[in-house]
């Protein structure tokens, strides 16, 4: 039997190629700008994690006693979606972190998210003041505002960040309730900070959050030291 050598097939025939180049002439899409970005190396978990924290915390590093043990029992309860895979967190404990303006609870909050990426955790997470939560689920035309709520109440691991420094109305109360309720009923560890002495917040939460936060989280109360202060004084 004759054997016939065959040219090497191209998975791209020369017809699709020019239809892509049109496509991306008409996008003014530099098609070697296109080319550039596919041959870049893929970014660790690290880095692309750094990436996407605000440029003051892209560094940070947990080292306050309580907030590495909550890492610790966040990674322990990590699961893989399958065999072989990373392991991903999915549920465990929440912390509160309650102190003075500066005394560097944000800066715990982000080097603990780093400290479990770091720990090979894989983490899907959401970090927001409270006073840019409400205005991102504030009902307004064009938004759904529900939809807003239940994405981040679904977020498997968030920072609420300066608790207790919006301006308290029912609205907020509610809002504050329907998240850490969501929240505490299945499980899902949030990191939350508030420049409010613990035994505050029920006065500007309510009972009924209070109590979730209660049963959900660690209280951890940093010393009464404002550390930005002090950097720039020493």
């Amino acid at each position: 039997m004759r054997t016939r050598n065959r040219e090497p097939q191209t998975l791209v025939g020369a017809g699709t190629l020019d239809r892509m180049a049109r496509i991306l002439a008409a996008r003014n899409i530099d098609p070697a700008a296109v080319a550039t970005l596919a041959d870049e190396p893929k970014r660790s978990p690290l880095d692309a994690l750094s990436a996407g924290m605000p440029p003051r915390y892209q560094g940070a590093v947990a080292d306050h006693p309580q907030v590495l043990t909550w890492a610790r029992d966040v990674a322990e309860v990590a699961v893989a979606p399958s065999p072989g895979a990373r392991r991903q967190v999915t549920t465990g404990p929440s912390l509160l972190m309650a102190g003075v303006v500066g005394a560097g609870k944000t800066h715990q909050a982000y080097g603990a998210v780093r400290l479990l990426v770091q720990s090979g955790i894989g983490v899907r997470w959401r970090a927001t003041t409270a006073a840019d939560l409400y205005a991102d689920l504030r009902p307004r035309p064009g938004v759904d505002s529900e939809r807003q709520l239940a994405a981040v109440s679904r977020v498997p691991l968030l920072i609420i960040d300066d608790l207790g420094a919006a301006k308290a109305s029912e609205w907020v109360e509610e809002v504050t309730y329907r998240l850490i309720n969501r929240r505490y009923n299945h499980m899902l560890p949030t990191l939350v900070t508030t420049n409010l002495a613990i035994k505050d917040l029920k006065a500007y939460l309510g009972d009924r959050v209070t109590s979730r936060l209660a049963q959900m989280t660690t209280r951890v109360e940093f010393e009464p030291v404002d550390r930005r202060r002090h950097r720039t004084t020493a």
